[in-house]
């Protein structure tokens, strides 16, 4: 199979395959449509059906699709044409569906980006992609967004326009403003491309700086449908969505799966478990998921509240670190739902789809989930591209419909791929049971001590079990004795206790080898993270090396 780079519709620059494409495309993997025709389809259906509920506000497919059409409108008066770039930095609200919808209806590309950045990520960012408009909340979390882009704007040439949402403009439009347009005619909107870029989101930027990672209508589409299929997303099902609209996940869940599978999708825009637990109480929510920190706190308050998740059936957990053995609590205190581990990315998205049935509940907790055709996975030597014996540990390469196009900057593709299009993810794994991945860590995770490769999740998976420990993270620092040693950073749980012989006592006591204990031990108040929720273990390292350092002066 053979690639090349193509300049695709929307004039961004893009990794290509034809004959890849026309297998795709054959199977029906890659079809000729769009969210918009989707939603037009659902729209059809049942115009009235809740679409989205945030709080206490219920908006239904038409207050979605009319609202949308008056943006289109907006776009226009602004100048934008298909291919430019929308910007978004909000949180779960309503308004971010609805530009969604809107951006697509116009051909016009959407980057989103997480509320927490600040100047330094979002001048950045928004002079990288292009952006020539962007929406805001006008002061969200006591921060002020719209004076932050009032400070950028003077070196963002390309920047025409702000709407702040959900405040005052002091900059810019309001949102209302915005959507007083008389709506855009159905018939005026233009035909999109399928296999034209949809979307720049940029990676966390755990290493070096963020790049933008480029997914179009096919691969954003297929995941959509896949995913719904494989879970059975239907009319029936309410969905419990906490992750950012901002992330991958979040955006899966928020803008596309309640038009293509009819689902209602419940917002939240701050996390608190307490309010989580409502809300699925109240909105009856059947499906939910996202990174370990809200199963976990869910858990932690759950237990005084065991009949208000009875209508949950489905949790996917993923996007940093899972212990099986969180997924077995949660087992444990919800036989009734289904818990599982899934693996993906931003650039390859939902690789392995967990599990589908309670009969597979310990395969959810000690895998990563099941490898399901079409999508590609490939285990090899991290040193080289030979693949690795069954079971054995290798680098995770892979291929797929809902594989991205590349990076924003076609240099950042070099080295990212193998000669035949296989994505190199970074992540170490093992095939188990034939077609399910166990995750084992990062490359760039891997302590090496005396010579000896120690995987820092082993560890962490064993430490999850102590009662005093919320969350642990393990990274690699200088040692002047064996190369590299393990330090550990600890989140305790309230009111608990830990010092480093008693971490080492409960390593020795679950049989683990002495080389692989962590000969460091740092307690903190919380670990830093990406919007997704993953650790950022490149700014521990960060840190255990300015440790190592003084130690060692």
């Amino acid at each position: 199979m053979s690639w090349s780079l193509r300049t695709d519709p929307s004039g961004f620059v893009v990794r290509w395959s034809e004959e890849m494409a026309q297998r795709y495309s054959a199977a029906g993997y890659w079809r000729e449509t769009t969210l918009v025709d989707a939603a037009r389809s659902a729209l059809r259906e049942d115009p009235d059906r809740a679409l989205l509920i945030e709080g206490k506000k219920r908006v239904s497919r038409r207050q979605v699709w009319d609202d949308a059409l008056r943006l289109v409108a907006f776009f226009r008066a602004q100048g934008l044409k298909a291919g430019d770039v929308v910007s978004f930095q909000l949180p779960n609200w309503i308004e971010t569906a609805v530009i969604a919808l809107a951006a697509r209806m116009a051909g016009l590309i959407v980057n989103p980006i997480p509320p927490i950045y600040r100047e330094a990520e979002m001048g950045y960012i928004l002079k990288d992609c292009g952006a020539k408009l962007i929406f805001v909340p006008d002061v969200f979390r006591k921060h002020d967004h719209a004076a932050m882009i009032q400070r950028l704007k003077g070196a963002l040439p390309a920047l025409r326009d702000v709407v702040v949402v959900r405040g005052k403009a002091g900059v810019g439009n309001a949102y209302a403003e915005a959507l007083a347009h008389e709506p855009a005619l159905e018939s005026s909107l233009p035909r999109v491309e399928a296999a034209g870029v949809m979307m720049v989101m940029y990676t966390s930027g755990t290493t070096g700086r963020p790049k933008g990672v480029l997914h179009t209508h096919h691969t954003f589409d297929f995941r959509v449908r896949d995913m719904g299929e494989i879970w059975s997303i239907g009319p029936r099902d309410v969905v419990f969505m906490p992750s950012p609209v901002t992330h991958i996940t979040g955006a899966f869940w928020a803008f596309d799966m309640p038009w293509v599978r009819g689902c209602t999708s419940v917002l939240v825009d701050i996390w608190s478990p307490n309010e989580a637990i409502s809300l699925i109480e109240n909105n009856r929510c059947t499906v939910s998921g996202g990174a370990t920190p809200f199963l976990q706190q869910l858990l932690d308050v759950g237990g005084a509240r065991p009949n208000a998740l009875d209508t949950l059936r489905l949790f996917f957990c993923g996007g940093t670190t899972v212990s099986p053995d969180l997924i077995r609590a949660a087992s444990r205190a919800f036989p009734h739902c289904l818990f599982f581990r899934a693996y993906g990315s931003t650039e390859h998205t939902l690789a392995t789809a967990g599990i589908r049935s309670l009969s597979q509940s310990e395969m959810g907790a000690e895998t990563d989930g099941e490898i399901l055709a079409p999508t590609e996975l490939r285990l090899v030597d991290p040193a080289g591209d030979t693949p690795v014996a069954e079971g054995a540990e290798g680098e995770i390469l892979g291929l797929g419909p809902s594989l991205f196009v590349g990076y924003l900057h076609p240099e950042d593709n070099e080295g990212a791929f193998a000669a035949d299009g296989f994505f190199r993810t970074g992540d170490l794994g093992r095939r188990v049971y034939r077609d399910y991945l166990v995750i084992t860590g990062r490359k760039k995770d891997i302590i090496i001590r005396s010579g000896e490769n120690i995987s820092p999740k082993e560890v962490e998976d064993v430490l999850f079990n102590h009662l005093a420990i919320a969350e642990v993270a393990i990274v690699a620092m200088p040692s002047p004795t064996t190369g590299e040693a393990g330090c550990a950073f600890v989140m305790l749980r309230r009111g608990a206790a830990l010092d480093l012989p008693e971490m080492q006592r409960f390593l020795t006591e679950s049989g683990l080898a002495k080389q692989k204990f962590p000969e460091r031990l740092v307690i903190v108040d919380d670990l830093p993270r990406v919007p997704s929720g993953k650790v950022r273990k490149d700014e521990l390292r960060r840190q255990a090396h300015a440790l190592a350092k003084v130690e060692m002066s």
